[in-house]
C-alpha cells in the first residue's frame, strides 16, 4: 500500500493525474472517504490523467448517480453511490454492464458497493486533524517520489 499526502486541491489534482495517467482500460477505481474529502477532486485528476477532453466536465454525480465523459483512451464512468440503498438501486444503474465495460470506473463511496470487483485500484482518503489528506493507494504502481505529496 502506498501512502500520498496533499495540502492543497491542485495537489490532490496532481495525484490524480499521475494516477490516471497509469490506468489501462479495462480498470475500476473505488474511492472511499468522508464528505468533503476530496474525492470529486481527485477524479478530475484521474480524469485529466486519461486525457479528458475537457476537465470542467468532472463533477460530482450524486445527483445523476453516473456521469460520463470521452477521452483519449476510451470512456470514462464516473459513478457516485452516496444515495443508493441495496443491490436493488445498484442493479437499476446498471452497475455490472459498467463495470464489466471497456472504459474506466470511477467509483466514489466505494465503501457502499455490494458488488466485487477483480483487481481494482483503491484509494481510501483521510483528512487529517490540520486539514492535510492522507491517501491509501492499492492496486496501482507509483514511483517513488520526495517532497510534497510523498509519504512522510
Amino acid at each position: 500500500m502506498l501512502t500520498r499526502h496533499s495540502s492543497s486541491e491542485q495537489e490532490t489534482l496532481a495525484l490524480g493525474r499521475e494516477i490516471g495517467s497509469r490506468l489501462r482500460p479495462p480498470r475500476v477505481v473505488l474511492l472511499s472517504g468522508v464528505l468533503g474529502s476530496g474525492k470529486t477532486v481527485l477524479s478530475r485528476g484521474l480524469a485529466e490523467g486519461l486525457q479528458i477532453g475537457d476537465p470542467a466536465l468532472v463533477r460530482s454525480p450524486t445527483f445523476t448517480l453516473v456521469n460520463e465523459y470521452p477521452a483519449s483512451g476510451g470512456v470514462i464512468h464516473h459513478i457516485d453511490l452516496y444515495r443508493l440503498e441495496g443491490l436493488r438501486d445498484l442493479y437499476s444503474i446498471g452497475l455490472e454492464e459498467l463495470l464489466e465495460g471497456p472504459g474506466v470506473v470511477i467509483i466514489e463511496w466505494a465503501e457502499k458497493l455490494l458488488l466485487t470487483v477483480e483487481d481494482p485500484v483503491r484509494i481510501s482518503i483521510e483528512v487529517e486533524p490540520d486539514a492535510r489528506r492522507r491517501f491509501l493507494i492499492e492496486g496501482i504502481d507509483l514511483p517513488d517520489q520526495a517532497g510534497p505529496g510523498s509519504a512522510p
